[in-house]
């Protein structure tokens, strides 16, 4: 994107935009609709959290239907299999890890990786987003701190026991992240969203999550250049 292109305020109703957006909404409706799967196994896995995670995800299936609405607010079809596609390799982390009962690797996917990724491309697209999808949007991320708190306050309980596979399940999955990125480089421009704000989003919130689990400064930073060096 150019800088007069930058100052240029967004065409909604464009060819282009439409067809990035198809793509990026379907992201975020399939995002929604993994994290409630994802919620309800884990709610198996936990049964002592079963009730919080049970309303967690009946949360993010609202985030869906509210991202459902913004797509047809522009009159956009939604690429569902794209989003799919872009999601397979977190989503077969997640069910390999949940299927060896590995509740420490899936939190880490779900609750930490996937809520933080959430939240960094929410926070960017707010700004630029047409008027119906800003306020369904600033209400998602809203709620999207609170699941991220509850992956960050099971694993702080549990740091010792826990900070080995957490370093484990960072290594295999955080690269994930800078493939994904990658995949909508493209069409995130086309709505207004640059990559390199992402990028410093997520870091920040998956940066604030290690450290809130209990991670020292130095150990973030090493966890971190497992993304980095796939960027």
């Amino acid at each position: 994107m150019t800088q007069l292109e930058a100052l240029l305020p967004l065409d909604f109703c464009s060819e282009s935009y439409k067809d990035a957006y198809s793509r990026i909404n379907a992201i975020v409706i399939e995002g929604e609709q993994e994290a409630k799967d994802n919620y309800q196994r884990l709610a198996e896995l936990l049964p002592d959290c079963k009730d919080e995670l049970l309303e967690l995800a009946k949360m993010e299936y609202r985030h869906r239907k509210g991202f459902e609405a913004c797509g047809k607010n522009l009159q956009v079809t939604p690429d569902l299999e794209f989003a799919r596609q872009f999601f397979a390799q977190l989503n077969e982390n997640f069910q390999a890890a949940a299927n060896q009962h590995q509740v420490v690797t899936c939190l880490l996917i779900q609750a930490l990786i996937i809520e933080c990724f959430a939240i960094a491309a929410y926070n960017i697209y707010i700004p630029v987003a047409d008027d119906f999808a800003r306020k369904i949007t600033e209400g998602v991320v809203k709620e999207e701190y609170s699941h991220l708190n509850f992956g960050e306050t099971w694993l702080q309980a549990r740091f010792p026991e826990v900070k080995v596979e957490l370093e484990e399940a960072n290594r295999q999955n955080l690269p994930i992240v800078w493939q994904m990125l990658n995949q909508v480089d493209k069409d995130a421009k086309v709505l207004g969203m640059e990559r390199e704000a992402l990028v410093e989003d997520f870091m920040i919130q998956y940066g604030e999550a290690l450290g809130n689990i209990g991670f020292s400064s130095r150990e973030i930073m090493r966890l971190s250049v497992h993304g980095l060096a796939a960027a």
